[in-house]
């Protein structure tokens, strides 16, 4: 059954979210911050953006950290593929066309819903936020349908 759910193996789907709690928690011990990614352009805009709403103070004031963290994430992400050696890129069958259009309708949907899906997931329910369960459990959903739907309608599995 486990090879059915994570043919790649299970492993690097749990050092992955282990790493990524123990992140989140330090960040929330050490320095008290909730650590977001869809507020992170919003803040990176807030630099070269004169328009009223990236000049919130509440991104302004976190737009330095956000930008560091990001960045660990990039340079994460450079340490395993270092890791892993050549021949390990990550790659996708999924056209350009339709990764532009799935990132439009995330980021349209994390705006709508005031936070992403990790942020809902990781940060909202651990702090047991009613609004965030209401989110992950839409975000669940649709995805489930939407998975289904281009089984049925495609037959590619996604």
């Amino acid at each position: 059954m486990l090879q059915l759910l994570f043919p790649s193996g299970w492993a690097p789907f749990l050092i992955g979210g282990l790493l990524i709690g123990v992140g989140v928690s330090l960040m929330f011990i050490c320095f008290g911050r909730v650590v977001g990614m869809s507020s992170f352009f919003s803040s990176t805009l807030s630099w070269t953006s004169g328009l009223p709403y990236f000049q919130q103070p509440s991104l302004r004031g976190t737009r330095v950290w956000r930008l560091w963290c990001a960045l660990g994430l990039v340079l994460g992400v450079l340490a395993w593929q270092l890791w892993q050696g050549p021949g390990s890129a990550l790659s996708t069958d999924v056209s350009a066309e339709r990764l532009l259009i799935g990132g439009l309708f995330v980021g349209f949907g994390a705006r709508m819903s005031n936070g992403c899906t990790s942020g809902h997931g990781i940060c909202g329910l651990s702090s047991l936020s009613g609004p965030s369960a209401l989110a992950v459990l839409i975000f669940m959903g649709v995805a489930m349908i939407t998975a289904n739907a281009m089984v049925w309608f495609t037959g590619v599995r996604p």
